[in-house]
């Protein structure tokens, strides 16, 4: 039987905060962290948009982005992504035009339907009169798309006269812009805007496989996409041993066994607080689950393990959540851990290309 080739790599950070670690500490530690990933060849590396998460502190991936570009010289940089409904369209185009004017040709918009936090929080954001609507998604998305392009949007009046709209400032080329998701709707509206598609595997339970099919069978050409054009994001934990990558996998999987068990949230444990922590049988009912779907072990294990998912699912790429926690007395401005990660599956990989 022939090993699977292996994928593209690329990377997902949510800037994670653990306990005792300030926001600045976090952030340093994810642009080291974004350096690392350009020196050793992943091709993108993403920041999510999350907001009153006291573990989380990617709340902004255009700063985010602006700052990691600036530190690096070769991977493209993106949000995974930015939720929509919290912005005005105009604002993310002008936004992302400029960071496409930083940085020609390495920028990725992605963009995404869900809020991105609880209710209240979403309603804290959406106060503004111009924040965008839920309902009028596939809308914002199109005018997005042509905003950000050289060529600009044109507004249409019922008078009959029209407003062309640019953003600026106008650089010569657009970034690239892709539709996130875990539902049928976010891969039938890529499929039908002839736009890239990313299934956001590292959340979602269940549907890889329909919305894989759905994006692929409904697909409409585009002029920048003439054929379908897809990646998978996965959870992931590379360690020298799998014992080590199993501790260092357990912090994150109770922090999503807090989050969907409606559980006050606290910063991310270090691995001695997860292991001495006890649970409850929903969380460790959760945990096992979770624990199922996520990539963990040594780097040679994690590198052909995601080869074969690759491989199964028919995609040339995989964006790896490096969620690898702290030891106690790890520095607090580095990412140790999710470093290994990147580094040990970075070299898995390049022993299956060999």
């Amino acid at each position: 039987m022939s090993t699977p080739t292996a994928p593209a790599l690329s990377v997902l950070d949510l800037v994670p905060v653990r306990h005792g670690q300030s926001s600045g500490q976090a952030v340093a530690a994810s642009l080291d962290l974004a350096r690392h990933a350009d020196d050793l060849g992943y091709r993108r590396y993403w920041f999510a948009e999350h907001h009153n998460m006291p573990a989380v502190a990617s709340t902004t991936p255009p700063v985010l982005i602006a700052a990691a570009v600036a530190r690096t010289a070769r991977i493209r940089v993106g949000s995974g992504g930015v939720m929509l409904p919290n912005h005005s369209p105009l604002i993310v185009a002008e936004q992302f035009a400029a960071l496409e004017a930083l940085a020609p040709g390495r920028i990725d918009l992605g963009i995404g339907r869900a809020p991105g936090s609880d209710p209240v929080i979403t309603q804290l954001l959406r106060q503004s009169g111009t924040t965008s609507d839920v309902d009028r998604f596939p809308e914002h998305v199109r005018d997005i798309v042509a905003m950000a392009s050289p060529e600009g949007a044109t507004v249409r009046f019922t008078s009959g006269g029209t407003y062309d709209v640019h953003a600026t400032p106008a650089a010569s080329g657009s970034p690239d812009v892709w539709l996130l998701g875990s539902s049928d709707y976010s891969a039938q509206l890529a499929a039908s805007f002839g736009l890239p598609y990313v299934f956001a595997n590292h959340f979602a339970g269940e549907g890889l496989e329909r919305a894989l099919e759905l994006y692929r069978g409904q697909f409409q050409p585009s002029e920048t996409h003439p054929e379908p054009r897809t990646f998978v994001t996965v959870n992931a934990v590379a360690s020298p041993t799998l014992e080590e990558a199993e501790a260092r996998a357990l912090p994150q999987l109770r922090m999503m066994a807090r989050l969907r068990t409606n559980k006050p949230l606290i910063p991310l444990e270090t691995v001695e607080q997860a292991a001495a922590a006890p649970m409850d049988p929903l969380a460790e009912s959760f945990v096992a689950s979770a624990r199922q779907r996520w990539f963990v072990g040594t780097g040679e294990q994690v590198a052909a393990d995601v080869a074969a998912f690759a491989a199964r699912h028919g995609v040339d790429e995989v964006m790896l959540a490096p969620v690898a926690a702290a030891y106690d007395g790890e520095p607090m401005d580095a990412a140790g851990g999710r470093a290994q990660t990147l580094e040990l599956v970075a070299a898995g990989a390049g022993a299956l290309v060999a």
